[in-house]
């Protein structure tokens, strides 16, 4: 396994880097305070002013796959991993979510129309988007729950449903929405009952009804909003794909996703624990700065073994997914998917400590950077369902392999050896042992 960042990664990452220094992180108390003054309903100046900027340097749709002329996944993930640093950039570089799901399945799924029509203004960054999965009547951390209708009408569709945890609806440049309900509910493969459609946002009966909050936070890091769609009709065109087709759609569409937001949590990691170290060197307790504290220096060392744990399992999950496909690579990112949120939150957790009850306001990020980290242990599927996944994958390597050609206890065993193992041992006794 090769993970060697190529030459064009590490040329794009040193010019990221400077685009951070030079605009991004003077800006973020700015960004932060539009966001809290201006709400989640409107855009907030501050990153219309900086996209020109990022696109004049080509610093721009980074995310875009490599059989489009873009990165591999193995890449971006350092890229994106810088941008994680700071929750303006990546909407700042056309790279942000939903925006980069959305864009990517309308790429992979999409109809020629279907892509003149919303992908060239959402890769121009002219528009945003938003994806509708997720419903508060059911249980949607199994999404054969979803339970809204997409039913065929001559040549339309109809569309109805409540969907909450709807990204970036409430920001007046969305202009479509990517809607995922059921349109054949009798189906006896569950899988199949589902398909996602393109909603226009401006369609009668599409209706935002509120913005929800992250943990107080409206609009950052998340524009989450609840939206209801009342008889909202829309042409049998717009359909992504076929009907039945939902779930071979947001599994395309996820397994990217999923990497991306992990790659973005070790930015943000990294950050927190540069913050954490810098703090605690110049504050003084008990006689002593706070870095020196044995409880300090542990924290700190093992917040360096998690990241770089996470990092390298997450650039694993890419090389892979770029090398034998996201399929084959599903364990590894299900695995990404859990250590990076549980590894950043345990992280900010431990900054806040160290930064005393500063830490719980948002002066120094780290109450933003809380709300992401437990958000993204719920976003893209629960840690339970991937765990679920990790377990079944491997109960699976091992269902039909012969015990005695991997050395496992299924081989034939003396008596003496089965004593060992009845008695609790974790390996057979030696044959000598008296």
């Amino acid at each position: 396994m090769d993970i060697t960042q190529s030459e064009r990664s590490q040329e794009l990452a040193g010019r990221i880097q400077r685009f951070m220094a030079r605009h991004i992180y003077p800006n973020e108390r700015r960004f932060y305070q539009e966001a809290e003054r201006l709400g989640p309903w409107a855009v907030h100046p501050v990153v219309e002013e900086l996209k020109p900027l990022a696109r004049e340097e080509g610093l721009w749709n980074l995310f875009l796959p490599a059989h489009e002329g873009g990165l591999t996944n193995l890449e971006y993930a350092p890229l994106c991993e810088i941008m994680g640093r700071s929750h303006l950039a990546p909407e700042v570089f056309n790279c942000s979510a939903p925006d980069t799901g959305n864009m990517e399945t309308i790429l992979r799924y999409g109809t020629e129309a279907q892509k003149d029509r919303w992908l060239k203004p959402l890769l121009a960054g002219e528009i945003r988007s938003s994806f509708a999965m997720t419903e508060p009547d059911v249980a949607s951390s199994d999404a054969t729950n979803v339970a809204s209708l997409i039913v065929r009408d001559g040549d339309d569709y109809v569309i109805n449903g409540r969907k909450w945890y709807t990204t970036g609806a409430t920001d007046p440049r969305c202009k479509i929405v990517i809607f995922m309900g059921q349109t054949d509910p009798n189906n006896p493969d569950r899988h199949k009952r589902q398909s996602m459609i393109l909603v226009p946002k401006d369609a009668p009966g599409v209706r935002v009804i509120r913005s929800l909050p992250v943990l107080g936070f409206y609009g950052v890091p998340d524009r989450a909003s609840e939206v209801i769609f009342t008889d909202v009709r829309v042409p049998a065109s717009n359909m992504l794909l076929g009907e039945g087709r939902g779930f071979e759609i947001a599994q395309g569409r996820l397994g990217p996703g999923r990497i991306h937001h992990c790659m973005r949590l070790i930015g943000l990691s990294e950050r927190v624990l540069e913050r954490m170290c810098r703090r605690t060197m110049n504050r003084v307790a008990f006689g002593k700065p706070v870095a020196e504290q044995t409880v300090t220096l542990e924290r700190i060392a093992e917040a360096r073994i998690m990241i770089e744990q996470a990092r390298l399992l997450t650039l694993k999950a890419a090389y892979m997914m770029d090398t034998v496909g996201n399929k084959a690579a599903r364990q590894e990112i299900a695995m990404i998917k859990v250590i990076a949120p549980n590894m950043a939150q345990t992280i900010v957790d431990w900054a806040i400590q160290a930064f005393g009850g500063g830490g719980t306001s948002n002066d120094h990020f780290l109450a933003a950077a809380l709300a992401t980290t437990r958000l993204l242990r719920l976003a893209d599927g629960p840690d339970e369902v991937h765990r679920n996944q990790i377990g079944k994958l491997e109960l699976r390597r091992w269902l039909n392999t012969d015990p005695k050609q991997t050395g496992g206890s299924g081989d034939q065993l003396s008596p003496d050896e089965s004593a060992a193992w009845s008695d609790g041992g974790l390996w057979p006794r030696p044959k000598n042992l008296s």
